[in-house]
């Protein structure tokens, strides 16, 4: 799988922004190491959703384009397959459920996406996809995807060659599956932790469990992380990769938020927060002196949800 995130290297180099690792001087005084920030929030459409899916519409037959595509998804996932897919005039539906919030329904539709708001997403994508013959373009488990998403671990590899320790959150591990995967095949004694949300703990449990487990039931300030179920390709991945997973509180999440703006200025969203929190609150031991990466995923938030945060006590 490293040869597949080479090539997804070389095909998506000139597309994305290569973002830089942001030394975070006050948090890393804190805990006394060296914390570094992956900013994904710097992408183009501010998430890192966008390097998996350069990488996947890449592979697209001419017939799929014109036939279009159809994706589930939260938020991010769809607004950089949007912005793709807008650029390249290739029809897109977005399937999504019916509690995410305006401003990334409202980015979406900017770019043309059809969109489908339901209380049941995955079996209304699966209708719709049949019924007009689109391509699904899945947000996690697709080899392709995870494959783009592994370019970030070779950026913090080349930019950070003595890191010990990568800190990233986990929806349907598709990230974290990436940069593993890139990082344990070059270096396998960094150390790998994903991140959950603790009402959201879809790897955490398939992990504990040994088997792909369903949550029906997940509520989370991070809703970018908020998937039902992690995939067969993530799943194994994960298994075998990561060293460590663990969950942070809303309330921790919330506060790593701030802590982030306060260190750094940089403006992310919950979902971006988790990683940070691990570390921030320290939920594994970490070496002192360790050279140690968060990655933030992304920065779709509404301002006033922003400033709500950043001003509670």
């Amino acid at each position: 799988m490293l040869k597949e995130i080479l090539k997804a290297k070389k095909t998506i180099k000139g597309k994305i922004n290569r973002t830089p690792l942001v030394l975070a001087k006050n948090i890393s005084r804190k805990i006394k190491c060296g914390v570094y920030f992956k900013p994904e929030v710097f992408q183009k459409t501010s998430s890192f959703k966008i390097r998996g899916i350069l990488n996947r519409i890449q592979h697209l037959t001419l017939n799929e384009k014109r036939d279009g595509l159809i994706t589930i998804s939260a938020g991010s996932h769809a607004l950089s397959l949007s912005f793709v897919s807008s650029a390249l005039n290739i029809p897109l539906t977005v399937v999504m459920p019916k509690n995410i919030p305006s401003n990334k329904v409202n980015l979406i539709k900017s770019y043309g996406s059809e969109i489908v708001l339901t209380d049941n997403p995955i079996s209304e994508c699966r209708k719709i996809q049949k019924k007009n013959n689109l391509t699904m373009i899945h947000p996690f488990n697709d080899p392709l995807i995870i494959a783009g998403q592994g370019t970030i671990g070779l950026e913090i590899m080349e930019e950070l060659p003595d890191v010990d320790m990568v800190f990233v959150p986990i929806g349907g591990g598709g990230l974290i599956s990436g940069i593993a995967i890139a990082i344990k095949l070059q270096k396998p004694k960094v150390k790998i932790v994903g991140v959950e949300p603790v009402g959201a703990p879809t790897m955490f449990e398939s992990i504990r469990n040994n088997k792909i487990s369903y949550l029906n039931r997940r509520k989370t300030v991070a809703d970018c992380l908020n998937a039902p179920c992690v995939g067969k390709h993530t799943f194994n991945y994960s298994k075998k990769y990561v060293d460590d997973f663990i969950l942070v509180s809303d309330q921790e999440i919330k506060k790593a938020l701030r802590e982030i703006w306060k260190d750094s200025r940089i403006k992310i969203e919950p979902s971006g927060a988790v990683a940070s929190a691990g570390i921030i609150f320290e939920k594994v031991k970490i070496p002192q002196g360790s050279k140690v990466v968060s990655v933030l995923t992304g920065g779709n938030i509404e301002e006033n949800n922003f400033k709500k945060i950043i001003n509670e006590i």
